[in-house]
Parts: C-alpha cells; structure tokens; sequence
C-alpha cells in the first residue's frame, strides 16, 4: 500500500471516528466488507478454519481475529492491541447551564486532557444516546451533530495580564461550552436537543424519552495533511486511533494462514478497569472460547504487540528527552522501552520486530524515558500480566499527545503497518 493511499484512507477514518463508539462502528463496516463475520457474545459459537470473525462489547471495544489454517494450540496468536478512547471533554448527565442569556454545558474531563488548547475551538458533540422508544423498549444510537455547535472562549488579555505567563485552567469554572443564546424564560432541555438531532439523522427512529447518554466534545476541525510538502498528519484523537486503524488495516490485508487476532479496547484512557477495558475479561472471554483447552499451550506460543502511539522528540523541548532515546517524526515506529515495566517490551520481543523490520527494509526506532521524569503506560503491560503472553510496546511518533489536535508523520504509520500485516501472517513468532 503506498503512503498517499494509506494516509488518504486514515483521514476518512479519523473524520468519521469522532468517539469510541463511532470508531468501532467504522471499524465494523470495514470488517464486513473484508468477509469478517459478527459473533455474538450471548450465543454459542461455531468457528471455520480460515475464517475472519468479530466481536464487539459495549458498542465501544472490539475483536477481531482470523483462526487460520493451522490449530490454535499449535501454532499460537500473533496479537495486536490497541485502544478506542481519547482525552476530551464529556457532558455531565444533567448539565444545563443559562447565565446572562447564554446557554452553557457543564462538562467533566476524561483522561489526561492538555486543557488549553481546547479554547477558542470550533467544537461538535458526538456520542452514544439510549432511549426509549414509542413502544417502550430501550434502544442505543449514535449521535453525531457533524458541524460546530459550541465554543469556549478564552478570556481576553486585557481583563487577564499574566495570561501567557501564569494562566491556569479550572475544569469546573472555566471550560463549559456556549451553545447558543436563549431568552432568560427558556427552558430548553438538552435532551430535547438531543432528540431533534437523533430524529434528524435517523427519521426512522421513534424516540419516546431520553434515558441517558454518553457524549463527548470534539474539535470539529476535519484531519488533514499538513506542511509544505505534506509531511505530517494533523488531527484529534491519533492517540490512538491511529494504532486502531494500522492494527485493522494489517489485519485484513494479511494472508490469513495463521491465527492473527486485533483488540481495541475503550476506557485506556482512565485505566483500563471496565467490562471492556485492557483490565476487563473481554480479551480473555473470547479467547477461552476460541481456544478452549488449547488456551495455555496457545499462549505459550503467542505474542502481542500493543500499539500505542510515541512521544516524538520536539523540536522546541529536546530536553525533555533522553539524548540517545529521542524519536523523530518519520524516522520508523518507536520501541518502547521501561525496565519498570511501565512498558511491557522485553529483549526478546523487542528482537523480533527489529528482525521482521530489517527483513523488510524498513526503519525503527527506541524510546526510553528520562531517568529523571515519569513514565506513561499502555494496555501492553495489562494484557501481559493478564494473559502471561509475550507483549511488545511500540508507537508511532507523534507531537502535541493529549491535545484536542496531535501531529504525527505521514511515513510512519504505513512502515508499522507493512511490520504488523508480516508479523500476522508470520509462521512462527516464539
């Protein structure tokens, strides 16, 4: 696949991808279309050999896995892990606010989110609505007002002096979004506003009352490529999905021979503890009924390689990385490496990506963090002390992590691909 088909692709994915749900939603339709069949966790199962399958929790997370042509037991997994969610500001369950005539939303931060630049944005809301219909049964739907429906505005510098030198943002106070202005007798509700936009999009749909939802701003600002000769990707939420959409592209394109099988799972963002998260049995359920009793000898011959971007040295901060462990923009995916186990990535691991890459010619990279500075983590060192399977940390090189809009390369993300599609379809791993 060439990069300018690749990166084309992503950006439709990105575009289309505003939340977990949406992106596991996308990343079905692609399944389908690539012959993957949909199981369902309430059901029995009955597997083909040589057959694509998937599995989708809670509208949010997603497996997918090829069981290939050899038994599972005997020739082992080669597992690739991402996840769904990212850093963004999400709607409190009752979050009408009218002051001086302006109609706000209270908001609640999900994750590590880098706050500031999520002023002075053209922001849209999307997300996951249940409901109730006419005839009184509860229903999901997904959402999605695809066009700038709300704004924070910053604080002028006239009525703040120390705003570029001692500004800081509170969650409460200062980050609910104006949506509009209303007369000081409105009373508008926003489920009202939610059930015009669901009836909207889907006329189909009889909403009776809105009983919940999970919805989550989102810079309204569509991925695009950037720079004079289009070096970089711009876009929100490449952390990770990014990694979802490498880990699904290798996944179909690979020959299908061996057993391969991708997860992406939500909640990474707040510490993986769900029914679906990295910390949840969601990976660990599937893989029981698709091994059975072969599961501990196919373990013993799996591997995964969790995919979770890199934080790429910054051209304007180089001391903030370790002299001899600073990723660069489009130089290879990155190795990810924490003898504190922050990072699950091993010499042996590490070793096999290295040998895959050098037989294809392609480029890589190792990251380590400053002695003197924390280290984040991944769903890698989750699933590997869950499973006891052989994991691997690696990224793509990115700026900006957190940020409502992050930068990457646009060579990196297809090398990790041609990687991934290789080591799915690779004969043996361990």
């Amino acid at each position: 696949m060439e990069h300018a088909e690749f990166n084309n692709d992503l950006l439709e994915f990105l575009n289309v991808s505003p939340t977990p749900w949406h992106a596991v939603a996308a990343m079905k339709q692609r399944l389908d279309e690539a012959g993957f069949l949909a199981l369902d966790e309430k059901e029995d199962w009955d597997l083909d050999a040589g057959q694509g399958y998937y599995v989708i929790r809670n509208g949010s997370s997603i497996i997918a896995f090829r069981t290939g042509r050899r038994d599972v037991a005997e020739a082992g997994i080669r597992m690739v892990g991402a996840h769904t969610d990212s850093p963004c500001l999400k709607v409190k369950p009752n979050p009408e606010l009218r002051r001086k005539g302006f109609f706000q939303l209270g908001v609640e931060v999900y994750g590590g989110v880098l706050l500031n630049p999520w002023f002075d944005r053209d922001l849209s809301l999307a997300g996951r609505v249940t409901y109730a219909d006419e005839s009184g049964r509860v229903k999901d739907a997904l959402v999605d007002f695809r066009k700038p429906v709300a704004y924070i505005p910053s604080l002028a510098i006239h009525l703040d002096r120390e705003a570029n030198s001692n500004r800081t943002v509170n969650p409460q106070t200062d980050l609910p979004p104006v949506l509009m202005q209303v007369p000081e007798e409105d009373t508008t509700r926003f489920a009202d506003l939610l059930t015009q936009q669901l009836v909207q999009q889907q006329p189909d749909l009889r909403v009776g009352k809105i009983l919940g939802y999970e919805l989550g701003f989102y810079d309204a600002q569509p991925a695009s490529l950037v720079g004079l000769r289009e070096d970089f990707i711009a876009s929100a939420r490449l952390d990770n999905l990014l990694s979802c959409f490498i880990g699904l592209q290798a996944l179909i394109a690979s020959s299908g021979d061996e057993p391969a099988l991708l997860v992406c799972n939500d909640h990474e963002e707040v510490g993986s503890m769900s029914a679906e998260g990295a910390q949840g049995p969601f990976l660990s359920a599937v893989l029981d009924r698709w091994c059975g009793k072969g599961r501990a000898r196919a373990i013993a011959r799996s591997m995964m390689i969790s995919a979770d971007n890199a934080h790429g040295i910054h051209p304007n901060f180089l001391d903030r990385h370790d002299e001899n462990h600073g990723p660069l923009l489009n130089q290879g995916p990155v190795i990810k490496v924490n003898h504190n186990q922050r990072y699950a990535t091993n010499s042996r691991s590490a070793a096999l990506y290295r040998h895959i890459s050098d037989e294809l010619d392609l480029p890589y990279q190792t990251f380590v963090v400053r002695s003197d500075m924390g280290c984040g983590s991944t769903i890698g060192p989750l699933t590997a002390g869950n499973l006891g399977v052989t994991t691997l940390d690696i990224g793509v090189p990115q700026f900006g992590m957190h940020s409502i809009r992050e930068m990457a390369g646009t060579r990196d993300g297809v090398t990790l691909f041609r990687v991934l599609r290789e080591f799915m379809q690779r004969g043996e791993v361990l």
